[in-house]
């Protein structure tokens, strides 16, 4: 009996997902829970087990592809459910079946009816009917509205008359937006690199091409703007350096950056603007009263943004031993989805390769970014005398819509006052 094996919803708002590595092809046999192929959502990969054992009679989407939530991943024949022998392979991706009501809730399309059996490989669709009803993803929908294109009037590309954001980008290229008006933002061609002489070409998809997305998405949406300190970190240091054997004994590796998250969530607390995104569907502006700290930091796959949930909970040990378990579950390929995303504010740092300054970009859809650059030994006037002091810069990227700059500078002279004074730090820990 062949069993048709539908994309399951995934995570909360996940309409579709991309094929990063299929572990099976046609033809192969599998076991129950077997892992079967690794997709893409968001920034975390998921890695799919078999829902059944048997053979694997079609795999309906390759890597690099988009599956929606509801479609035929794949065809397994259950063992033991046939007569007359094996099952012969079902054709290479088939018109996927329709998809769940999860999936009509979301924006997609709704079923197809059935076709005869005997054209139930060729199935025909009036993608102009029913225009009125424009098939398309929120991502999408959103993009239409910051580009102004009116999504009834861009010709679909994508399978049952969806309308893609390639489709609304070229659309708004060509100059076409709703009532004749200016687009809220210019939209390019996608540009083809000519063959030059000796070159590698490699495959945008997975985490790369996430990466890709979001930063354009934050870079074209967030009114960015940068604001940069110098922070003494000298008392910092020595406090660092006293409590280090303490650590060592309870197995933490102490670094500085527990310390700043302790200093940066007590600057949130008092500038609540900074712990917030905006609703744009709602057009609200949501102050969150919880504390998930991003982390940024490269994986061997690229950057990617580990969380410590509910930070302002948890001693400086505690914010160590976090910052190490995660960072070790993003370097080995092993953090799930709820360890990369849900974060309100993030922490960009490169440790000792930190440089002098950045411009690092808002982790849409928060608001504001901090970049931590090295600590460094440097010259520095104290009561009149130049005298060697440890400094560093902080960088911070803040989104204009919502943050004004004299919020986010005084946000950042709070985290400065802290770190300087680690005294005064300790008694604003809860």
């Amino acid at each position: 009996m062949a069993f048709e094996f539908h994309l399951p919803d995934i995570g909360e708002g996940v309409v579709e997902g991309e094929i990063v590595a299929w572990k099976v092809k046609v033809g192969d046999r599998v076991k129950l829970d077997q892992p079967i192929v690794e997709i893409m959502t968001d920034k975390a990969t998921v890695e799919i087990p078999s829902p059944r054992a048997g053979v694997i009679t079609a795999i309906n989407y390759a890597d690099g592809q988009i599956c929606p939530v509801g479609n035929v991943l794949l065809v397994i024949e259950e063992e033991g459910a046939g007569k007359g022998g094996p099952a012969k392979p079902a054709a290479h991706a088939p018109e996927p079946s329709p998809p769940p009501q999860s999936q009509l809730a979301a924006g997609l399309p709704p079923p197809a009816p059935a076709a005869p059996a005997a054209a139930a490989a060729i199935q025909v669709i009036d993608a102009t009917a029913g225009r009125a009803r424009v098939l398309a993803t929120p991502a999408t929908r959103r993009l239409a509205r910051q580009l102004g294109v009116d999504l009834g009037r861009v010709p679909p590309s994508g399978k049952r008359g969806r309308v893609t954001s390639d489709d609304v980008r070229g659309f708004a290229g060509r100059g076409a937006s709703t009532g004749g008006a200016a687009p809220a933002a210019r939209a390019f061609a996608p540009v083809a690199i000519a063959h030059g002489g000796d070159e590698e070409r490699v495959p945008l998809r997975g985490l790369r091409k996430r990466i890709a997305d979001n930063m354009t998405r934050s870079t074209q949406t967030a009114a960015h703007f940068t604001y940069v300190e110098e922070v003494d970190m000298t008392e910092l240091v020595a406090v660092r350096e006293r409590a280090k054997p303490r650590a060592s004994e309870r197995g933490v590796k102490l670094t500085y950056l527990p310390f700043i998250i302790k200093a940066v969530v007590s600057g949130l607390k008092k500038w609540p603007q900074l712990n917030a995104s905006l609703d744009e569907t709602t057009q609200e502006v949501v102050r969150k009263k919880y504390y998930h700290v991003g982390i940024a930091a490269q994986s061997p796959q690229g950057l990617a943004v580990s969380v410590v949930r509910d930070a302002d909970r948890r001693s400086v040990f505690d914010l160590a031993r976090e910052i190490d378990r995660l960072g070790e579950a993003v370097r080995n390929g092993t953090a799930t989805r709820d360890e990369l995303t849900g974060s309100t504010f993030t922490i960009s740092s490169l440790g000792k390769l930190g440089g002098v300054l950045a411009t690092p970009i808002v982790n849409f859809p928060e608001v504001g970014i901090i970049g931590v650059h090295k600590i460094e030994e440097r010259p520095a006037v104290r009561g009149g005398q130049i005298v060697a002091r440890w400094l560093m810069n902080l960088s911070i990227s803040l989104d204009h819509r919502l943050v004004d700059g004299w919020d986010g500078a005084m946000f950042l002279q709070d985290v400065k006052a802290l770190l300087e004074d680690p005294t005064t730090m300790f008694m604003e820990m809860v």
